[in-house]
């Protein structure tokens, strides 16, 4: 297993020792922590300090000790730096974030537009609820006048035909 570390001095022993910092899981998914120290033999062509890759065997044995300074230059050259794939895939997402952003920002304004709209044709509705009310009260009145004139004529009708059975 692939392991990143750090060359330290044991404050108890004096003796140096490999301070493990993280392990790779899978090839580009590495975890943090754990922070076991292993020994390291007096003939470590790295001081103090130095940040390197350890390969381990069974029961934590070191296999290989590489100095980490080419694989962490890799990695900040492969995703960090102006001209990574790393950052046209960030470009490319916010791009996206960009469209999307703008895509909601015009449903909104067409949700409010059409929000607007209904509520224009519910005042209308009530406009036209309210005159078609007085409009039906009108004709209700109309109505009972025709009544009141049919009956006044028709009293009168049969007073007028009193008046010629009586002329006659």
């Amino acid at each position: 297993m692939l392991h990143l570390a750090q060359i330290q001095r044991n404050p108890t022993s004096g003796e140096m020792e490999l301070q493990l910092l993280a392990h790779q899981r899978a090839d580009l998914v590495w975890e943090v922590g754990n922070f076991e120290s292993l020994p390291l033999a007096q003939d470590s062509f790295l001081g103090e300090g130095a940040l390197v890759l350890v390969e381990c065997g069974i029961n934590r044995q070191i296999v290989n000790i590489q100095e980490a300074k080419d694989w962490i230059l890799s990695i900040l050259q492969k995703y960090l730096t102006k001209n990574a794939s790393h950052s046209r895939f960030m470009e490319a997402e916010q791009s996206k974030v960009e469209q999307w952003r703008q895509e909601i920002t015009a449903q909104s304004l067409e949700l409010n537009r059409r929000s607007l709209e209904i509520e224009t044709r519910r005042e209308q509705l009530q406009e036209l609820e309210q005159t078609l009310k007085q409009d039906k009260e009108e004709l209700a009145r109309q109505r009972e006048k025709l009544q009141q004139l049919a009956e006044n004529l028709k009293r009168e009708r049969e007073r007028l035909k009193l008046n010629v059975a009586d002329e006659a």
